[in-house]
């Protein structure tokens, strides 16, 4: 069987009969030929099915060890897509320190239409099993956390789904397939933010929804295709070639993101560390036990001193939205990625309004090290 790190290059795509393009092709066409009527090859119309995304599609689908994915134009059109599987009166378990843009589409948007959200803390499995209601159908988890970086054991809360005949969906956006798998766990659905990690170079929008069983992925496919959010010829074919470094990029991105955690955890001036690869973090073992590695993403508060002083100092590191790029980004939740949440319910969870957020880019390390330790002394 084929290594992960195999599977991102080759997985999708195989070299097209007309010229042998090693590289696939864009396909710009928006409708293809029929000898009869409904009597078509491969595709019909591009909404429906695209020759770029479904090779990206297969792609995900090989490296999540899943039955199907069905590739959208945000994270957020495959977050909303998985909630039009529900219907009016159903409940969903939340993590409760989940993404911000994850909490304003539950909240403001299908909160509206009469479909329950309760928000709790997923590393505990008491949490979840207290909050489970008679019209409880979903636990959707982000593990890590965004942008705390808590860690849900995948496993221990699938059984727990799937005891009370409910489905499991988990945000792997932050670990990708290359170090967690949560299918192999006993996930049903797998979201994915491909703006990340996946395209890896700040210049795609696009998501994926992967699911474990036919019934699940058909259902998907349908609503995929009545609402329209799906990725274009263009974002897919970009994806694709994102993910061919994905395996290289990760190793990168984390080789940096861990000397980036021992600095700050054993400087005087920082106050809390979260990343789940250094061992005092709460949930070690569990991501121990279901990862291959611990990723790029971590968050820290300082003792004294101002985010906007530290900010100010960063040569290296970018101002601004989004992560799992080349480059290092920084932000801080509490006014960026997760302003939509409530002051109140910020404090609750944890988001500090000094909480700073980075996203380790694949820089050499020293000049990340170096710009950090200035940037803290500065603040």
């Amino acid at each position: 069987m084929k290594k992960i790190a195999t599977k991102v290059i080759h997985e999708g795509y195989t070299p097209e009969p007309l010229a042998g393009c090693v590289s696939p092709p864009v396909y710009l066409s928006t409708t293809y030929i029929q000898d009869g009527v409904g009597n078509f090859k491969d595709h019909d119309y591009c909404r429906t099915s695209h020759p770029n995304r479904n090779m990206v599609e297969d792609n995900i689908t090989a490296l999540e060890e899943a039955y199907g994915t069905a590739g959208f134009a945000s994270g957020m059109a495959a977050i909303s897509t998985l909630i039009l599987t529900l219907k009016a009166s159903d409940h969903v378990i939340v993590s409760g320190n989940v993404y911000g843009g994850t909490y304003r589409v539950f909240t403001k948007v299908f909160e509206k239409f009469d479909i329950k959200f309760s928000f709790v803390d997923t590393t505990d499995l008491k949490n979840v099993e207290d909050a489970i209601l008679d019209n409880t159908k979903l636990i959707y988890v982000e593990t890590p956390t965004n942008p705390l970086m808590d860690i849900t054991d995948i496993k221990a809360i699938a059984d727990l789904a799937h005891s009370k005949n409910l489905k499991l969906c988990v945000d792997n956006t932050f670990m990708t397939p290359i170090f967690q798998k949560p299918m192999t766990l006993g996930a049903d659905y797998i979201i994915h933010s491909a703006t990340k990690y996946l395209g890896g170079h700040s210049d795609v929008l696009g998501g994926f929804l992967c699911c474990a069983n036919k019934e699940d992925l058909e259902e998907v496919k349908f609503i995929q295709n009545s609402c329209g959010a799906v990725l274009s010829a263009f974002d897919s074919w970009l994806i694709l070639r994102g993910i061919k470094t994905l395996s290289v990029r990760m190793m990168a991105h984390q080789q940096n993101a861990i000397k980036v955690a021992e600095m700050l955890e054993n400087h005087p001036k920082v106050a809390k560390v979260f990343y789940p690869g250094i061992k005092s973090h709460v949930n070690y073992d569990i991501g121990v036990s279901q990862t291959s590695g611990f990723g790029g993403m971590l968050s820290f508060e300082l003792k004294s001193g101002t985010p906007e002083n530290f900010l100010k100092e960063l040569k290296v590191f970018t101002l601004a939205e989004s992560l799992g790029a080349v480059e290092s980004l920084v932000c801080i939740p509490a006014l960026m990625t997760h302003a939509s949440v409530p002051k109140e319910q910020r404090e609750i969870l944890g988001i500090a309004d000094g909480l700073i957020r980075l996203s380790v880019g694949i820089e050499d390390t020293e000049d990340i090290l170096e710009d950090l330790k200035r940037a803290i002394d500065c603040a």
